[in-house]
């Protein structure tokens, strides 16, 4: 840990200058009260060590100061054997516990232990309120097709090493289950796993998220912030859609891999940092680095280790087994029958072109149990404009009148299942924005959910 000891007594200063740093924590030594606040205004620290008696400002002072610059910031005093109770007014100020002098290292070590443990606790706790927050897709990797078991093989032979590995595949493809494979399959199992989407934050906050940030760095920052990578410390880190960060960021991400140190924003000195890396994306970086969009260096550097996940279009022989562990995660709960998938809607899910691949197929099957009010489900019970591009015979099968709305999604489908499912490329056909094109998705998948 980084941390402040203060006492007015040389021989503590200048022992304590040798053995915490023999505990394994970096220190900075304070002769009195003063000294210490002005060093917390200076620097952040995990834990601060401090006497109760000291001239200028007690250790309560200290403590409270501490606590007012960075609450995730442990204290602990040290007191005589006359002043418990001003010792249990420190802990009622905040302090993580107390030790009397004279006190032996060993107790000394073993206190700081147990700040320590508490929080890595606590790291944990937020790194699984973080999980659950962008939980997503089944919680398993589903498929024995020969592609999938490709998958599984790769994941099996990287996850024991600290290598960084970058997914590739499409959107909705489930590169986040991978890289929870990964990690669960790793050394690192029992230690964090925290996820963010790069593409999902604004510009101006993805730095502080990341890296965290002091109270006062910029505007709205009111309190200290630990950032996600020293949230999954000891852990994985999975950074989604890596192709969306903007290239100030690229920049220092590199000099994160490269340094294994973090800077957090409004700060000077670095921290170091435990981390593995995994990074995913749906888009060719090759082709971005050529138009200077992402650093050749840094591609290099994530792509230790790359994992190609097919698309849904890869793997139709893995659509029923999908199909079935979907179907009982989306069972309604008053229903007590067991949802069943007929021949017909089998068929039906195969012969679709997924462009959405597994996300898509998860909103289909949920549409679906909605529907159906006792099993089997079939084709009638899927969403409307599904029926709408399966092929019957190899015709269109005669519809009713198609409104407005729906003549314009039908161009969108086709303009996706020409393209496999690549959304700016579709964009670019249909002469509309990306983001236009991931509105009008949203809003037929909002539509299919209300039906």
């Amino acid at each position: 840990m980084s941390m402040l000891f203060a006492d007015d007594e040389r021989s503590l200063q200048e022992l304590m200058k040798l053995e915490l740093p023999r505990m394994g924590h970096r220190v900075t030594v304070c002769p009195d009260g003063l000294t210490a606040v002005a060093a917390l205004e200076k620097d952040n620290f995990d834990c601060i060590l401090v006497d109760l008696d000291m001239p200028g400002l007690n250790g309560i002072q200290v403590i409270a100061r501490a606590k007012e610059l960075s609450p995730s910031t442990e204290a602990v005093v040290l007191t005589g054997k006359s002043s418990t109770d001003t010792a249990i007014a420190a802990l009622r100020h905040g302090a993580f516990d107390y030790l009397t002098k004279p006190c032996k290292l060993v107790e000394i070590e073993a206190l700081l232990k147990r700040v320590q443990d508490k929080r890595e606790l606590t790291n944990k706790y937020y790194a699984l309120a973080h999980r659950l927050n962008s939980l997503e897709g089944s919680p398993k990797l589903i498929g024995e097709t020969g592609a999938m078991r490709q998958v599984q093989s790769m994941i099996t032979k990287v996850a024991p090493t600290d290598s960084t590995v970058l997914i590739l595949g499409e959107t909705g493809t489930g590169k986040e289950l991978v890289a929870r494979a990964v990690h669960d399959n790793s050394t690192r199992a029992g230690k964090p796993f925290v996820a963010i989407n790069c593409g999902a934050l604004p510009e101006s906050l993805i730095e502080s998220e990341l890296f965290g940030h002091t109270k006062g760095a910029f505007t709205g920052a009111d309190d200290h912030r630990v950032g996600l990578f020293e949230v999954a410390t000891g852990g994985t880190i999975f950074l989604d859609e890596i192709g969306e960060l903007p290239k100030s960021m690229q920049a220092k991400l590199l000099r994160v891999l490269e340094s294994r140190e973090i800077r957090r924003v409004g700060e000077n000195k670095t921290v170091k940092v435990d981390v593995r890396v995994v990074c995913a994306t749906h888009r060719n970086l090759e082709e971005m680095v050529a138009e200077e969009e992402f650093r050749e260096d840094l591609m290099y550097r994530i792509n230790t280790f790359e994992i190609h996940l097919p698309s849904l279009r890869e793997r139709i022989d893995d659509i029923p087994q999908l199909a079935a562990h979907l179907l009982r995660r989306f069972r309604p709960g008053g229903k007590a029958f067991d949802h069943e998938l007929s021949a017909g809607a089998i068929d039906a899910l195969k012969a679709h072109v997924w462009p959405g691949n597994v996300r898509e197929l998860a909103n289909v099957i949920e549409h679906a149990t909605i529907l159906c009010d006792a099993g089997p489900i079939g084709a009638e019970h899927l969403p409307q404009h599904f029926n709408r591009r399966q092929l019957t015979g190899g015709a269109k099968p005669q519809l009713a009148p198609m409104t407005l709305r729906d003549l314009e999604m039908e161009a969108i489908h086709q303009a996706l299942e020409r393209h496999a499912g690549n959304k700016p490329k579709a964009a670019e056909e249909l002469g509309v924005s990306l983001k236009t094109l991931y509105n009008k998705l949203n809003q037929e998948s909002a539509l299919d959910k209300s039906a």
